[in-house]
């Protein structure tokens, strides 16, 4: 194997590397905000249930105010996963430009080499004359 070759697949295994990344922070955000609605649901439930939205009352729902308080930490999570998406999806670009410059240089050697093979064999009896 060539050196440029290893190259190209290692920028390759890089980019595949950075898409899983991207895939997962995406399943990752979509369980949060799945779990984040269904908190919301249930605070709703419990506020029902028991007639009081303030939060400041001192009769409010004690599983309200854990259920809130869990949502509203999937939420900072949530905003923490999409800053390390935006980093990751930068990360990509750069990974997929690094990739493309490999392949370049891959394909340029090998058009050298081609070219090199195709040359008529140097001579020197064709320069003494």
């Amino acid at each position: 194997m060539k050196p440029r070759e290893s190259l190209v697949r290692l920028k390759l295994f890089q980019v595949k590397e950075k898409r899983r990344q991207l895939g997962q922070l995406d399943l990752m955000m979509g369980e949060f905000e799945r779990m984040a609605s269904e908190l919301e649901a249930q605070i709703i439930s419990e506020e029902k249930k028991a007639g009081i939205t303030d939060l400041t009352h001192f009769a409010y729902p004690t599983f309200a105010k854990a259920a809130r308080q869990r949502r509203d930490n999937l939420m900072v999570s949530i905003g923490d996963l999409q800053v390390q998406k935006e980093a990751a999806e930068a990360d990509l670009v750069v990974a997929e430009a690094d990739l493309a410059k490999a392949e370049a240089l891959e394909e340029r050697d090998g058009k050298v080499m081609r070219d090199m093979d195709e040359r008529p064999a140097f001579d020197r009896r064709m320069m003494i004359g």
